[in-house]
């Protein structure tokens, strides 16, 4: 019986050979459903093996995570040293990191808890460079910092290109589809969107992936990319900041004349990148408020019993966040005889409103538990 990685070769080249044509959409969507299945097995059993090395083991800690991520020598060391307490070793060679340096980000009371990886390479998912380690990390962050230098804007593509061929969707939402499972019936699909897709090939990319009876509402256009997004079980969303390390140089005769370099990108796809020096501190307060920007994190403030409303004991929660998520936040005994809350400031109609535990928080809020 073949390998997972030898069907995987099978249908590409099956892919690669067949004409795509109206006669033939049908069919290459079938094949594609079927490898992004098999792809997911191999995911899966990659990441049991522990990525291959014996994988990065990193606890998180702090309000959120960040994953620096880029090719060697782009400065993700220096960076991780200018932000935080960590001793990442520095050399102007490349694999200086071989293993996660973490390291802890204080800002605007938030401790963020960022992690250096050594570069990503092609063939990371081959393993190359300890590519399947990388990944793994990459998988249970909150955010990705994707960092190159300006003589190479064009690695950070390669790199958001290698995440996605590993499931990791950068600066995307998941598929707006809703699948209710059900024992019978068969798959019915409901939508008020024209679908590209035709009903039956969406059944039928359903069934490849197990889904036999079903009702599918479908609240967006979708192509065959984001339909088997839909249904893959390794699927990750996460948000990514784009930068370019040496600033300071962007205007050089030596990134002007390279044909690679920042210098020659259309002013559309300058667009896309955050320019920063990390030796001489440019760009940096900006690349700062731009992640916590990206991790969409709320401070609000706890008022004791008896207390006036103040800003003592602040507290830094993700948005969307309620009442309740942050009590849980203390300690799972604490809503013992609460019933409440009680608001001042953001969010609140009038100083001291009561309001439920479903509300949601909001920057600047100060609560009282009652």
């Amino acid at each position: 019986m073949s390998t997972i990685a030898e069907q995987i070769e099978e249908i590409e080249k099956e892919i690669r050979e067949t004409p795509y044509h109206k006669g033939t959409e049908h069919h290459i969507g079938m094949m594609r459903a079927k490898l992004s299945k098999l792809k997911d097995k191999e995911l899966e059993k990659s990441s049991k093996k522990g990525g291959g090395g014996g994988g990065y083991a990193v606890k998180k800690q702090g309000d959120a995570t960040i994953v620096l991520v880029g090719p060697p020598s782009a400065g993700k060391s220096t960076l991780i040293n200018n932000l935080t307490n960590a001793q990442s070793k520095v050399a102007p060679y490349a694999f200086t990191t071989v293993t996660v340096i973490p390291g802890m980000f204080v800002y605007n009371d938030a401790r963020i808890q960022i992690l250096d990886v050594p570069g990503l390479i092609e063939g990371a998912e081959e393993g190359k460079g300890r590519g399947k380690e990388v990944l793994s990390v990459v998988r249970g962050a909150n955010l990705a910092v994707l960092i190159s230098d300006i003589y190479r804007p064009a690695a950070i593509e390669r790199i958001v290109a290698t995440l996605e061929r590993n499931g990791i969707r950068i600066n995307k939402l998941p598929p707006a589809i809703q699948v209710e499972k059900r024992m019978a019936g068969g798959v019915i699909i409901h939508s008020n969107i024209k679908q590209e897709l035709d009903k039956q090939t969406i059944k039928d990319v359903a069934s490849e992936f197990g889904v036999k009876n079903a009702e599918i509402t479908i609240r967006e256009c979708l192509t065959m990319d984001r339909l088997m997004d839909a249904f893959s079980s390794n699927r990750v969303y996460i948000p990514a900041i784009k930068v370019l390390n040496k600033a300071d140089e962007v205007n050089s005769e030596t990134c002007v004349k390279n044909k690679n370099s920042f210098y020659s990108l259309s002013n559309e796809e300058k667009k896309q990148y955050l320019l920063i020096s990390v030796e001489k501190g440019i760009g940096m307060q900006k690349f700062r408020d731009r992640i916590m920007e990206h991790l969409g994190l709320v401070k609000v403030y706890l008022v004791r019993q008896l207390e006036e409303p103040n800003f003592d004991n602040p507290m830094v929660m993700k948005n969307g966040n309620t009442i309740l998520d942050l009590a849980h936040q203390i300690g799972s005994e604490f809503l013992e005889n609460k019933k409440a809350a009680k608001i001042w400031g953001t969010g609140a109609k009038f100083a001291g409103q009561e309001v439920s535990f479903e509300t949601k928080l909001q920057e600047g809020m100060q609560i009282r538990f009652v």
